[in-house]
Parts: C-alpha cells; sequence; structure tokens
C-alpha cells in the first residue's frame, strides 16, 4: 500500500474508532448520572424508614459509579489518544498533496554564512527542512538541522549506519506514528527543560535527609506517634500527648526542610507541564525494539541499568506531582501523618545523586531518536526515490543518472551528469531554462546522500568531500556591506573552506553578479583560473557566454554545457542538460512581450 493510501486507510479506522467512543461517553453519562440518582434515592429511602437494605444498595450503586467514572476516564484518554493519532496521519496526507504548515520550517537555523544552506533551501518555508521535520522536541529539530547542515566530512561507515536506522525504521510505520501522536500538538523546548534540570543540578540544598540516620530518625518519629495516638485512643494517655508529639514534628520538619522545598519547587516547576509526555516518548523508545546499530545505541544509552532513564523520569514526575499538591490545608496533615515535606526532600536529594549526571545523556538520545523518526518518515513518504552508492575514492566522484529537485516531485525532468575530481562545468542557457535548479539539485541531494537518506535520481554514485556553494549573495546594509562586497567576502570565505580541506565541490551561480560585465568576465576568469589551483571540482552557472570560452583555454580541465530553449511564436523550455553553449537567450524576447502588452 502506497504512503497516501496507507494513511487514508488509517483515518478512516480512526475516525470509526473515535465516533464509537464518543458515542460510548455519552452512554457513559447517562449511567453515571442514574448511578448518582439511584444512590441518592437509596440514601433517601433509609432515612425515611431505616432500611439497611437501602443502604447497602445505595452503597452498590456508589461503587457502581466509582467504576463507571473509572472505564469514562479511560475512554477518555483512548480517545483523546486516537485523535492524535488521526492528526498526524492527516499531517501526512496534507504534505502529500503539498502543504507543508503544519510543520516548523526552521526559520531559526536559516545561516547566510553557512557554507551551503541557504542557497540550496535547506532551511525556511518550503525548505527541505521543512519537508522533513516532524520532530515533537526542540532538541529533536536541532539534531535534525545539525545534521542537514554538516560542513564535517563524514565517513561511510557512519552514513551506512545512519542508513540502515532510517531504513529499518521507516518499515516500523505505527512506531513512528505512535511516537509523533505521544508528542501531541506542540513542541516540547528541550532547552527549557535542560535549563531546569541544570539550576537542579547546581541547586545546593542541606543533605541531611539523605543520611540513613535521619531516615531510621523520622521513621522512629512516625511510629512513636501512632503508638502515642494508640494509647490515648485505647488507652490512659491524655490526647494532648500525641498532638504535641505532631507539633514537635511539623515544626522541626518546617524549619529543616520548609526553605529547601520551596528552592526544589521553583527550580522544576518548569518540567512539569510535559515531563508526563517526555515519559510517554522514552517508553516509546526502550520499547521499540530496533535492530539497527545506531537505534540499538540510543535505546541501550536510555534503558541501561534497568531502564534508568524511564524509571528516573518517572520518579521526578512523582516527586513533582507531590510538591505540586502540597497546599496550606493537607502540609500539616501529611507532615502530621507521614512526615510527607521529610519524604519529598529525601527523594529528591537521592534522584539528584543517583541520576542527574546521567540526564544530558538521555535528553540527547531522545533528540537523536526524534529526528530520526523524521528521516524515516521522509523516506517512507518518498517511495520513488533511491539511496545513493558511496564511493571510497580519495577524489571528488559525482555520476547521476535521471537526477531531479526533490522539490518538483513528478513533474520533474530527470537528467544525467558526471562530475570528475578538479574538473569545472560552465552551464549556461537562458533565464528561467533550470540552470539555478540544476544547481541546487546536485547540491540537495549530496546533502540527502551524507545523511543517509533517499536522494531523488534513477542512481547516485558519489564520494565523500567538502560542498560549498555560492547562489544567493545578498547585500547587508545594516553593516555597510555592499552587494559586491558582501560577493568578494563569500568568495574569501569560499578559498578559505577550500584550503582547509582535500576535496571540496564548488556550485556557483553567476560570479560576481554585482559589477559591469567587462570587469564581471575579467573578474570570473582570474577567479576560476586561481582556485583551479586547489584541491576543488566546480560547476558554474551564467548567462556570459564569454565564459564557456575557458574550455579552448584548458580542454582538459573546463567543458561547457548548456540548457537550451526554444523561440518561436512562443518560449518553449526543455529543462535538458546538453553539452556545448546555449545559443537563445529570451530577456529581450519576454520584455518586448510585455512592452507590447503594457503599451
Amino acid at each position: 500500500m502506497r504512503p497516501k493510501e496507507l494513511y487514508a486507510d488509517r483515518i478512516k479506522t480512526l475516525t470509526e474508532e473515535i465516533y464509537q467512543l464518543n458515542r460510548h461517553n455519552q452512554a457513559v453519562v447517562v449511567l453515571e448520572l442514574s448511578a448518582v440518582a439511584l444512590a441518592v434515592g437509596c440514601v433517601v429511602a433509609y432515612t425515611m424508614w431505616s432500611n439497611i437494605a437501602a443502604l447497602a444498595v445505595g452503597a452498590l450503586f456508589i461503587a457502581a459509579y466509582v467504576a463507571i467514572r473509572w472505564k469514562d476516564s479511560q475512554n477518555s484518554r483512548l480517545s483523546e489518544q486516537k485523535e492524535s493519532l488521526r492528526s498526524v496521519y492527516q499531517k501526512e496526507v496534507a504534505y502529500l498533496d503539498g502543504d507543508f504548515s503544519a510543520f516548523p520550517s526552521g526559520d531559526q537555523y536559516v545561516d547566510p554564512h553557512h557554507a551551503f544552506t541557504l542557497d540550496l533551501d535547506i532551511f525556511g518555508p518550503q525548505s527541505l527542512f521543512n519537508r522533513i521535520n516532524r520532530t515533537v522536541t526542540t532538541g529533536g529539530s536541532d539534531y535534525l538541522a545539525k545534521e542537514l547542515a554538516e560542513t564535517r566530512v563524514r565517513s561511510i561507515d557512519e552514513i551506512e549506519r545512519r542508513r540502515e536506522a532510517i531504513r529499518e525504521m521507516a518499515e516500523k510505520e505505527p512506531l513512528r506514528a505512535a511516537f509523533l501522536a505521544q508528542g501531541g500538538e506542540r513542541q516540547i523546548d528541550t532547552t527549557a527543560i535542560m535549563e531546569a534540570l541544570q539550576e537542579v543540578q547546581q541547586l545546593r540544598i542541606s543533605r541531611l535527609a539523605a543520611h540513613r540516620f535521619t531516615y531510621v530518625a523520622a521513621l522512629g518519629g512516625i511510629i512513636i506517634f501512632y503508638g502515642l495516638l494508640a494509647g490515648a485512643v485505647f488507652g490512659p494517655l491524655s490526647g494532648a500527648v500525641p498532638m504535641l508529639w505532631v507539633l514537635l514534628e511539623i515544626t522541626a520538619v518546617y524549619l529543616l526542610f520548609g526553605r529547601t522545598l520551596k528552592r526544589v519547587n521553583r527550580s522544576i516547576n518548569i518540567i512539569l507541564p510535559r515531563l508526563g509526555t517526555y515519559v510517554g516518548l522514552i517508553m516509546q523508545i526502550v520499547t521499540s525494539d530496533l535492530k539497527s546499530q545506531e537505534g540499538h545505541d540510543i535505546i541501550k544509552q536510555l534503558s541501561a541499568d534497568k531502564q534508568d532513564a524511564l524509571k528516573s523520569f518517572r520518579l521526578l514526575k512523582g516527586i513533582i506531582g507531590d510538591l505540586d499538591r502540597r497546599n496550606e490545608v493537607w502540609v500539616p496533615i501529611s507532615n502530621a501523618l507521614y512526615l510527607a515535606d521529610f519524604f519529598i526532600v529525601r527523594r529528591f536529594l537521592l534522584w539528584q545523586d543517583r541520576y542527574m549526571m546521567r540526564i544530558e545523556d538521555w535528553i540527547d538520545a531522545v533528540s537523536h531518536f526524534d529526528a530520526l523518526v523524521s528521516m524515516a518518515t521522509f523516506r517512507y513518504n518518498e517511495p520513488e526515490a533511491t539511496e545513493a552508492q558511496l564511493v571510497d575514492a580519495d577524489e571528488v566522484v559525482y555520476e547521476a543518472r535521471g537526477l531531479y529537485h526533490p522539490f518538483l516531485g513528478q513533474k520533474a525532468v530527470r537528467n544525467d551528469f558526471s562530475i570528475s575530481d578538479r574538473h569545472y562545468y560552465i552551464i549556461t542557457g537562458a533565464n528561467m531554462a533550470g540552470k539555478s535548479t540544476f544547481l541546487r539539485s546536485i547540491g540537495i541531494n549530496y546533502v540527502l546522500a551524507c545523511c543517509g537518506m533517499p536522494v531523488f535520481a534513477d542512481g547516485l554514485r558519489v564520494s565523500l568531500f567538502s560542498l560549498f556553494s555560492s547562489m544567493r549573495t545578498t547585500d547587508d546594509l545594516a553593516h555597510g556591506i555592499s552587494y559586491f562586497n558582501a560577493e568578494l567576502l563569500r568568495l574569501q570565505q569560499l578559498i578559505e573552506t577550500c584550503r582547509q580541506n582535500r576535496h571540496t565541490l564548488i556550485i556557483l551561480d553567476e560570479i560576481l553578479k554585482g559589477t559591469n560585465s567587462l570587469d564581471k568576465l575579467n573578474g570570473s576568469q582570474l577567479f576560476l583560473q586561481s582556485v583551479a589551483t586547489l584541491p576543488v571540482t566546480g560547476i558554474i552557472a551564467t548567462h556570459d557566454l564569454e565564459l564557456s570560452k575557458m574550455e579552448q583555454e584548458y580542454p582538459d580541465r573546463f567543458h561547457n554545457y548548456c540548457f537550451e530553449i526554444q523561440l518561436s511564436d512562443k518560449i518553449t523550455y526543455t529543462y535538458r542538460l546538453s553539452e556545448g553553449v546555449a545559443r537563445n537567450q529570451n530577456a529581450t524576447y519576454l520584455l518586448r512581450n510585455i512592452l507590447k502588452t503594457a503599451l
């Protein structure tokens, strides 16, 4: 079953199940009201006729109400889970229809100075990140962004491990859907959780409650209280004796631990709203039974030593819950009955000692898994895409058959293209003929291949090298940087990057656009001649046909390709790459038609 068909089938099934649960919930409300009414009737009957049987039946109705209420609560939670799961599938159907608005675009990761992400539309609305991202935590989002923007040259083994993990998780559609549904509609702020936990880690409080002697003394105090209480109820002791003892206990607990509790509560209260969800995510991960090396490592990181991560977050959730339930009325009662504040502080100290140093690693593991879910979902949603063949070669290798841009889908025109190490490819063509899109196709598919994700080509064979592009240089008036100066700074950054790497593929769109034609031509030739001395391979799109003459000067290094158009009564764009130099341009043709219409 293809992705869209599967999603539609899941939505249909879940809609029917939600409908049945809602109908059941309506019936349950009627039963609840009936049980309450009958219980009240039995109490009235007892008060009027002192009928013990009526009181017993009333107790049964109250018990029935409690059971029905519990079942109603269970059904409500199940309905919410199914609605959340249906929402996951509805978003995926929208994605396949070309609507990515439900997913974060990654605007915060846009960096004009990055080696390639701005030029290749990696971040921002309608970007690659926007299409891939399904993360339910901000940490997962950061991890995914880091992978897509990685400039370090990875190893083949590293990519193969990632590809294995993505492949396995792509086949586990129910696992991915359940994980996304568990996350809900709002991303968990991993940074806020980490900051709160770091504050907890740095919290310096008295260790008194953690000592064994104090623990024994507290238990002894509770036993003494209940002994005095029994003596007052069943023996000769005055009731003032256990009350005095309780007063001493409450005072001691308040003086020793009251301020500590306030500091702990203030530090970790921010975690409470999302902690339940986070525990659910960890549960999904540790029970996922992944066999891939990367997936298994994540599970091991979270579940080593008897599922420490799950135990830790559950314990923390319980501590925060106890803190949240404290109020002016309950505090003296709970302290009187079982020294509640003392045991909250003790549990927190023990939790801090045992788990705090591992929390950051666990959160990183959840973020890692979260990003993998996004990458695997992308693979599943794009069954037409293929896996790149990775070549272990100390040179630039890029051989593509039927290469196309992932954003274009089925309407894309596919092209074959091969790049040889330290060779340069001058691509000419008219406006809108497909030059820039083709350049981005080369870059974005290489990024996907390096991340272990599928590529959009009939076949792609690549080695591993550094990537740098210069296609969208902009001015920066706020810092007094003109367009031309910005271009120069970008080219300087390019040269520095090339010097630091063994092999670099550069992708350039119109070198030195910010100057006049002759100066631009001379500067472009000078730049290419100079950079050709470095371990660099390049693809350069240009409207300047004179630049194509470099093939005549350096036939062993420079090669001409073009996107030709056909001019007649209308312009025909083929988007087909061919060898040679473009003959037809369209700027004058298009402008003439505009003027003819406008004037």
